[in-house]
């Protein structure tokens, strides 16, 4: 008689395996799909547990986990810019945004509704969570050139540029993901060197630093 296979020992899962897991779950589920259309039910069932367990975690509901979630998106996309600093500055812009461009691909559904607005979990805490992104990529932008007291126009520029990613990356979703990623992420790293030298032309601070550029071009 042959005999039974052992029964994998059970574990529990630690206070923070646990969130850790849900998290995972909500994060998977807003990918694909507007956050109104996700239910704790949804969430529960993804992560193969109970709603009141759901709920012991997070008991402000929908609200508390979406925004949990969006916290943990928002902290992998703000290291998407956080480049070594190493190379010139738009060879690490070009690897910041491919790993940028890969977090929208993966989660389209979900960039989607993020950047949009309009849904109904919205709220003044959401869009700050979406302007810390920014506001972290910018500073990160500023290391990469290496300009510790950029000036009114200079930020103006690169989070204009920053808003542009932005609204390309929408676009780029809206219109099946073409151009090819590779192709999106060269053309937007041609329109940061443009912005800053239409503002060059202005202000000595950017010149000096389309200057730089070029050198270590």
């Amino acid at each position: 008689m042959t005999p039974a296979a052992p029964t994998p020992a059970y574990r529990r899962l630690s206070v923070e395996e646990r969130r850790s897991q849900l998290l995972d779950a909500a994060l998977s589920l807003f990918a694909h799909r507007a956050p109104e259309e996700v239910s704790l039910d949804d969430v529960a069932e993804a992560a193969g547990v109970s709603r009141p367990l759901v709920y012991r975690y997070f008991p402000g509901g929908k609200q508390q986990l979406y925004e949990a979630a969006l916290r943990s998106a928002a902290d992998e996309l703000e290291h998407c810019f956080d480049e070594p600093r190493q190379g010139p500055p738009l060879t690490r812009l070009s690897h910041a945004l491919d790993r940028y461009l890969a977090f929208v691909d993966e989660h389209d559904a979900g960039f989607s509704a993020l950047l949009q607005g309009g849904s109904v979990v919205e709220t003044s805490r959401t869009t700050a969570i979406v302007d810390s992104v920014r506001r972290a990529a910018a500073v990160h932008i500023f290391n990469h050139l290496r300009i510790k007291d950029p000036g009114p126009r200079l930020r103006m520029t690169v989070r204009m540029w920053i808003t542009a990613v932005e609204a390309a990356s929408l676009i780029w979703l809206d219109e099946d993901k073409q151009p090819p990623v590779g192709e999106l992420r060269d053309w937007l790293v041609d329109q940061f060197v443009a912005v800053l030298a239409v503002t060059a032309a202005r202000d000595p601070q950017t010149a000096g630093l389309v200057a730089g550029l070029s050198e270590d071009g």
